[in-house]
């Protein structure tokens, strides 16, 4: 058994259970809320490593918690694992465009929900908060999940910190689209190769026009963080 604790947060007691069973058999400690304020209790008591959370539930849905979640400081860096019957395209980027960090349609298998764990918790592990990092007038730190621009502090979404984060730490070298969902989205999430490009217009538009070009579009391949011109 390790230490490391999954909240399973859903409104049908027989899928918390098996979920749990699952989990415990693989090693992991569990918690487990039926509804958003239940859930959000636990998380801010007790700090969960990773919430499996269930989109469609009465009152507050899931989506609209982790909407809070990412709004807060406290809980912003909690990775998010969406469970869900809906399948559809636009649902799931709506879930990892808010900030989950993947989203499995039910029925999945319990094989497959601990591996798609044990990658979200892996990259959560590599982007650890870690020291504050300047280029010129941006600054990002990841402790306190902000970034500034002259020192005025500026609104960026979780995917579009996260993304940013990843370029200032890997200057200099040209990523394709796979390569940077790989690294900011995961491999296993459902996103498409356009998604990254909303995102890095997104990003470039938070950057202003007098950061936007440090984010350069490489032709043929991809995106590059550069202070070089």
């Amino acid at each position: 058994m390790t230490d490391t604790t999954i909240l399973i947060v859903d409104d049908e007691v027989a899928i918390r259970e098996m979920i749990s069973v699952a989990l415990e058999m693989a090693g992991y400690k569990t918690l487990e809320a039926g509804d958003a304020p239940q859930a959000h209790a636990l998380i801010v008591d007790r700090m969960p490593d990773l919430i499996l959370l269930d989109w469609m539930m009465p009152g507050i849905s899931g989506v609209e918690l982790v909407r809070r979640l990412k709004r807060d400081d406290l809980t912003s860096s909690v990775p998010v694992i969406m469970l869900t019957a809906k399948g559809e395209e636009d649902n799931k980027i709506q879930g990892l465009e808010i900030g989950a960090d993947d989203y499995i349609t039910k029925p999945f298998s319990p094989r497959e929900l601990v591996a798609r764990l044990k990658t979200v918790l892996r990259r959560a592990q590599l982007h650890s908060p870690e020291e504050f990092i300047q280029v010129g007038g941006l600054a990002l730190d990841p402790v306190s999940h902000r970034v500034t621009i002259d020192k005025q502090a500026t609104e960026i979404g979780p995917t579009e910190f996260r993304l940013l984060h990843f370029f200032m730490t890997h200057q200099e070298r040209a990523y394709t689209r796979n390569q940077l969902l790989d690294q900011v989205w995961g491999g296993n999430v459902y996103v498409e190769e356009r998604t990254v490009d909303v995102h890095i217009r997104r990003l470039r538009k938070v950057l202003g026009s007098q950061y936007d070009q440090l984010i350069q579009t490489v032709r043929g391949t991809g995106y590059r963080f550069s202070t070089k011109g």
